[in-house]
C-alpha cells in the first residue's frame, strides 16, 4: 500500500530539482560524486531532483557546495 503525504510538494522544491539536474549536466558531473560530495546517499539525491522530498537548509548548502556553487545560485530565479 502506498504512504500518501500529508500535503502537496510546493511547486518551488520541483524547480529546485530541475535546477540541481541542469547545473549537475551542466558541470558533467555524476550524480553518486555529487551525493558523496555532498555526505548523502544517491537515493536522497534522486528525490530531491525528482522533486518528490522537500530539503533542510543544511542540504541544501551541502549539495551547492558539491555542485561548486554558491547556495544563491539554486534558489535564484525560483
Amino acid at each position: 500500500m502506498k504512504r500518501e503525504r500529508k500535503s502537496e510538494i510546493p511547486e518551488v522544491v520541483k524547480d529546485l530539482g530541475i535546477k540541481i539536474k541542469d547545473i549537475i549536466e551542466e558541470k558533467k558531473f555524476k550524480r553518486r560524486e555529487v551525493a558523496h560530495d555532498a555526505e548523502m546517499d544517491v537515493e536522497s539525491l534522486r528525490k530531491y531532483i525528482k522533486g518528490s522530498q522537500e530539503m533542510k537548509l543544511s542540504t541544501l548548502f551541502k549539495i551547492a557546495q558539491a555542485l561548486k556553487i554558491h547556495p544563491s545560485e539554486l534558489i535564484k530565479d525560483l
